[in-house]
């Protein structure tokens, strides 16, 4: 089940909105009110004809009731296209008031504590909002309490027509609750369904080439139609409740419009009413069903709104607004980590267990460790993608989120182990999508040794990367991103395995660019498991299932794992004792499991592997 905010109105995100719009909707309720009294112009004026013109055949009559009608039809129409540019205008008011927050939300979908869900599913849920607010099923929800005046006026007509007409408002209304009541589970598992085949389609478009590679393309194409499969007999299931009480709709509508005409015809063989009357009574009930009518047609998609509302509401709850902060001096001095412990979503385990270490400005520190042992936690936590869920992280003494995102991301360069590049040309990726210094964008690029390999290119820094840098390859994307890490001189440079796609032209610059860091007084961490990316740092650190084995010296810490470490001696069994003959020593042979004096003298030392075989 999916959850629901408390209210909706206390809602910090929605509330501010509907306070704002408050005055507006109480101007489409009035509008509505005005639009569907002169609704009443078209019965009126067939009234007026019927019981008066014909039987006088007075032609001034007739053209004092045409125009008089014209005029009002006319403003029922300018009001009818103004209040369908108000709802569009809502849409687009709830649209911009929230894409900075569902923007925000999908930037964290990869953090540790991001919004609940999909993050992309906030995104179609703020498009399924507006698209709701923007339609004419909204405009139902004004019009239905009108429906009293077409009540009312038929009343006015004769008590047996305002009775029929106010059962079968009554006949639609349980209709509506009872197509609520058996649709709302159907439509929101179609809608599941309907979400996790797209969110399959887009890992699979993502992963097509890796399918091809591996022979995957029937085997995925099996799990595709096992979601298909649902997906369909969900859609199936919600089309054909709707569609049913779709057709149950119209032909209660038309028989209860028969039903009055007879009541109409009736009530004038006994001169209990007029033939205008009759026919008058008959447009009133189509417009009094109306807005019924139209609700239980939308139903499916006012339940995918409410549905979208619920889901959209608990994601932004989950994630509050940022505050404004104040402005921190750009950091230059030290990196603390204190006791600091990361958790990931689904894991109750920590993935990085009380981690202590100071880095000073001017130094570089390499981290080393096995396949899982925590390291990329590590450099996420220090460009504060992952909050610490104990401890502290401290750059020049403040907390990291003392600092506005932008302006802890001006200040820190980083390259993920998984590199991709943003669709756009070579320099807009370099220079962070800001306006491109030129000045700026060189000196990234020549401290990555990438200046003379883009002016290589056909297109030079103009050149298109192609979505996620699928036009360069994997050691071009790495350098890339490595001057896109030291574009603005940022004081923490933190490189996540910067050297797996580089050639050693490659790691000559990665390792120019490292000292680089440390000569303007900035600071590097350098996550790796080939010793080529540690020339240029001066510390080391050792991780082994998310704890510290290790910190110190970079020359002490890797003799430390380079020293040979002697085997135990192997253990003497002595001989039995037997009451045997003695055999003289040089024929005697040795006892299995026993060791010679040599072997005793002179025990065999095993080396330790090199730091690349322990860091695999």
């Amino acid at each position: 089940m999916h959850a629901k905010p408390p209210s909706i109105f206390r809602s910090t995100d929605f509330g501010p909105i509907l306070t704002t719009l408050r005055p507006v909707l109480g101007m489409l309720a009035l509008t509505s009110g005005l639009i569907n009294i002169l609704m009443l112009t078209s019965p009126l004026f067939m009234l007026q004809v019927y019981d008066r013109v014909l039987p006088s055949k007075s032609m001034p009559t007739l053209v004092g009731l045409f125009v008089l009608a014209f005029v009002m039809i006319a403003f029922m129409g300018c009001l009818e296209f103004l209040r369908s540019r108000v709802f569009t205008r809502l849409g687009l008011y709830m649209d911009q008031c929230l894409s900075g927050r569902v923007f925000a939300l999908l930037l964290q979908s990869d953090r540790r504590s991001g919004p609940r869900g999909d993050a992309n599913q906030c995104v179609r849920d703020l498009d399924t909002l507006r698209g709701f607010a923007s339609g004419t099923a909204l405009s139902a929800f004004f019009d239905l309490p009108w429906m009293v005046i077409y009540v009312g006026v038929c009343f006015m007509f004769h008590p047996l027509m305002g009775w029929a007409v106010l059962g079968g408002v009554a006949c639609l209304c349980a209709l509506a609750f009872l197509t609520e009541a058996t649709l709302r589970r159907p439509t929101e598992r179609a809608l599941d369904a309907a979400n996790a085949r797209r969110a399959f389609a887009d890992t699979m478009k993502r992963n097509a080439g890796l399918l091809q590679a591996l022979g995957m393309h029937a085997v995925m194409g099996e799990h595709w139609e096992v979601a298909n499969r649902e997906c369909r007999q969900e859609q199936v299931r919600s089309a054909d409740i709707a569609s049913g009480f779709g057709s149950l709709l119209r032909s209660f509508r038309m028989l209860l419009q028969s039903a009055l005409l007879a009541l109409g015809a009736y009530l004038v063989v006994q001169q209990q009413a007029t033939a205008g009357v009759m026919l008058a009574a008959s447009i009133l009930t189509v417009r009094a069903l109306s807005p019924v009518e139209l609700l239980i047609a939308n139903w499916k998609g006012f339940i995918a709104a409410r549905q979208s509302l619920a889901r959209l509401a608990a994601a932004l709850a989950d994630t509050p607004v940022p505050t404004e902060l104040i402005p921190l001096p750009t950091p230059s001095r030290n990196l603390r980590f204190t006791s600091v412990s990361l958790l990931v979503a689904g894991r109750e385990a920590p993935v990085v267990h009380d981690v202590t270490f100071a880095l000073e400005a001017g130094s570089a520190m390499g981290i080393i460790g096995p396949s899982g042992s925590g390291k990329s936690s590590l450099a996420k936590a220090l460009v504060g993608l992952w909050p610490a869920a104990r401890g502290v992280v401290r750059l020049d003494d403040a907390e990291l989120n003392q600092w506005s995102i932008d302006a802890l991301g001006a200040t820190i360069g980083y390259l993920p182990q998984d590199v991709e590049l943003l669709p756009g040309t070579l320099a807009q990726n370099i220079a962070r999508f800001r306006d491109e210094d030129p000045r700026k964008l060189f000196d990234a690029a020549e401290k990555a040794g990438v200046h003379e390999l883009i002016l290589r290119m056909p297109n030079g820094y103009e050149t298109q990367v192609g979505e996620g840098g699928a036009l360069l390859s994997g050691g071009q994307r790495q350098r890339i991103a490595l001057a896109r890490a030291l574009y603005g001189d940022p004081f923490l440079l933190v490189l996540d395995e910067p050297n797996s796609n580089l050639d050693a032209e490659g790691e000559v610059a990665l390792t120019k660019a490292i000292q680089s860091v440390r000569a303007r007084g900035g600071m590097a961490v350098v996550i790796a498991h080939r010793p080529s990316a540690l020339a240029a740092v001066d510390k080391v650190m050792v991780v082994n299932e998310g704890r510290v084995q290790a910190f110190g010296a970079r020359d002490d810490i890797l003799r430390r794992l380079s020293a040979p470490q002697p085997t135990p001696a192997p253990t003497i069994v002595a001989d039995t004792v037997s009451t045997a003959k003695p055999v003289p020593p040089s024929k005697a042979k040795p006892v299995v499991g026993t060791a010679s004096a040599k072997t005793r003298a002179k025990p065999r030392a095993k080396r330790s592997p090199t730091y690349a075989q322990a860091a695999e």
